[in-house]
């Protein structure tokens, strides 16, 4: 029998591989470099978790954050795997400890942040150790092009190319455009490797886009539909986080805040909390998250717009990770754009960099901030613009996402849009340097405020043209009007509206507008928040009193060993059990995720619960 399958169903207690999983460990085990490109929750660190165990020497495993490393070392250890992980959470005297165990070959996997690589101690193991292979988490962090540039992941292949024997090296990320992989291969020094892309898609969750009235509303009336599912909310500022946590902390919900603001005490005991289900849900920046290995994660809202999709689909995508129905929503407003744009003009600049790279990052950055705002705006299958970012077509009706679930209409604004172009080109006329959105939406609403007066606008005969459409229906009008190339937006520090030379078949010429409006359904209750609710995946046979039962032990277990519950079992593995109820061990075994250590730890334990509930 293949040695591989033994292992990952011991350890890992699955019977067969997942796609990507067979080629990829098997290259890594015969020596060749690989690069893994797989979506979230779809097993990509058995890839390299499955040869280390198996060759000979310990393998390094770099990975970006310390949560993921001690989660990972958790999860391994749980399932009777030897690993460690050496970070600045370590005293001098731990490390030398895990140093000392890995020489004596007690260790197979090792797990360290890309910054340790430079240090003479490390390097010092590292050469007198045999290092079985090498593994890059996040491998997109090498990239400049990549949404979350690390010059430290510049510093890997400078490193393997010193050790004494040079290892297999293995790159994976869930997120990397055609560019971005091949930075990858070239930054990270990969030599004629594998390449596995085995997809994008996460057919288990529900994406949708709102744009509601009162964001606070929509998520008390998400979270109340929730039951106690266990979920995250990013935000795109720290006062927005704080804000956002205080709001869900009186009305009685465990949440918890995490940002750069917050002292490291703080922010390690909040995610220790979130990740063992004492509390909820964690309200956050984006300095939460990367590789956050909790599996039972039921939604993740974005209360503002990232700055690009590789953001926005690595951080939707910590919903669902164990395979069960999740959803991912996005609250937009037109403010998001603003905000998104102050974040790229005030975001640090890499010192290793030259001016012009800094300002081809830069340009880079506004174009993919022009997607995501594509993403929000788009009336089509919201999976398929994402897919289609990354370079996989799918059809235009996924049947899991807001656009595919609602009806549209086609409204004809050409009226409206003649009053805005009219606008613009008057203000044009008068003003060289222009004038922003902001600007425009006022003058249009007939607003009264100080700098409409300063600049006399309301002398101009489109001074509120548009004073009986509420103001973010005129911010509507002028991106849909944007994104159908009749207007467009100059400069990045001070963004202007510009006519385009389409404007004038508006103007001039008898052109037509219309825009695609979604149909909300007429059954929802006056001023109730559309909530969708995802829907079981085929095939789950799972009896819910059974699944309860066994969260409820899960629970205690977890908080007995002091690890999250996830690491105990996942949500998949309980509803495994809950659907094949297993009486004798032998049974269990046959569940999938349980492994042989896990089984002799908790199987009793968890058997007893199944035969009360079935006798």
């Amino acid at each position: 029998m293949d040695k591989r399958l033994t292992v990952l169903k011991q350890v890992f207690g699955h019977t067969d591989f997942r796609p990507g999983q067979e080629a990829l460990t098997g290259a890594l085990l015969a020596g060749r470099d690989a690069l893994g490109v797989m979506p979230t929750g779809a097993g990509k660190s058995a890839c390299y978790q499955i040869p280390a165990l198996l060759l000979d020497g310990v393998a390094l495993v770099i990975s970006p954050l310390i949560s993921l490393m001690k989660d990972q070392v958790a999860a391994l250890t749980q399932a009777g795997a030897a690993a460690a992980f050496i970070n600045s959470s370590l005293s001098e005297a731990q490390m030398r400890e895990v140093f000392r165990r890995a020489e004596m070959g007690l260790y197979k996997i090792i797990y360290l942040a890309p910054e340790r690589l430079g240090t003479a101690d490390f390097f010092r193991f590292a050469s007198q150790t045999p290092v079985s292979l090498v593994a890059v988490d996040e491998a997109h962090c090498a990239s400049q092009w990549g949404q979350d540039f690390r010059p430290s992941y510049l510093k890997i292949a400078e490193f393997i190319d010193r050790l004494p024997c040079r290892p297999a090296v293995g790159a994976f990320t869930a997120t990397a455009t055609a560019e971005v992989k091949e930075d990858i291969v070239r930054l990270l020094g990969l030599r004629e490797p594998l390449r596995v892309t085995t997809g994008f898609d996460r057919p288990n969750l529900h994406f949708d886009v709102i744009r509601p009235k009162d964001k606070t509303a929509y998520i008390n009336a998400y979270l109340a539909r929730r039951g106690d599912q266990s979920g995250i909310v990013y935000c795109a500022t720290r006062r927005a986080a704080d804000a956002v946590c205080a709001g869900l902390r009186s009305r009685g919900i465990a949440a918890a805040p995490y940002h750069a603001g917050l002292d490291d005490a703080e922010r390690r005991q909040n995610q220790e909390d979130f990740l063992c289900d004492r509390v909820r849900v964690m309200v956050a920046t984006n300095a939460f998250g990367m590789g956050i290995d909790k599996s039972n994660v039921g939604f993740v809202l974005h209360y503002n717009m990232p700055k690009n999709l590789e953001s926005y689909y690595q951080e939707a995508g910590r919903a669902g990770r164990d395979g069960e129905p999740a959803g991912c929503v996005l609250l937009f407003s037109n403010g998001d754009i603003q905000t998104a744009k102050y974040l790229i003009q005030n975001s640090e600049d890499n010192e290793e960099l030259s001016e012009q790279e800094r300002r081809t990052i830069r340009t880079r950055d506004y174009e993919r901030l022009d997607r995501m705002v594509g993403y929000c705006q788009t009336a089509r299958c919201l999976r398929a613009y994402i897919l289609a970012y990354f370079g996989e077509r799918r059809g235009d009706d996924c049947g899991n996402c807001g656009n595919c679930g609602s009806a549209f209409e086609q409204r004809d604004i050409t009226v409206e849009a003649q009053k805005i172009l009219s606008c613009v080109a008057r203000v044009e006329k008068r003003f060289d340097f222009g004038l922003g959105v902001t600007l425009f939406v006022r003058m249009l609403h007939g607003s009264k405020d100080q700098r409409v007066k300063q600049l006399r606008l309301e002398e101009f005969p489109t001074y509120g043209l548009l004073r009986g459409t509420d103001r973010k229906t005129i911010r509507g009008y002028i991106d849909h009007l944007a994104a159908e190339g009749y207007l467009f937006i100059e400069g990045e520090e001070y963004p202007v509206l510009r006519l385009t030379g389409k404007a004038g078949d508006v103007l001039f010429r008898g052109g037509q507008v219309s825009m695609p409006v979604r149909i909300e359904e007429k059954t929802e209750p006056p001023g109730k928040a559309r909530v969708p609710i995802p829907a079981r995946l085929p095939g789950d046979m799972a009896d819910d009193t059974l699944f309860d039962a066994l969260k409820a032990l899960r629970l205690k277990l977890a908080r007995e060993a002091n690890v999250a519950a996830f690491v105990v079992f996942s949500n998949a593995a309980l509803r495994d059990m809950a659907s094949r109820q297993p009486r004798t061990m032998a049974a269990f075994l046959e569940v999938s995720g349980v492994g042989e250590v896990k089984a002799a730890r908790y199987g009793e334990a968890f058997l007893a619960v199944i035969r009360e509930h079935v006798s």
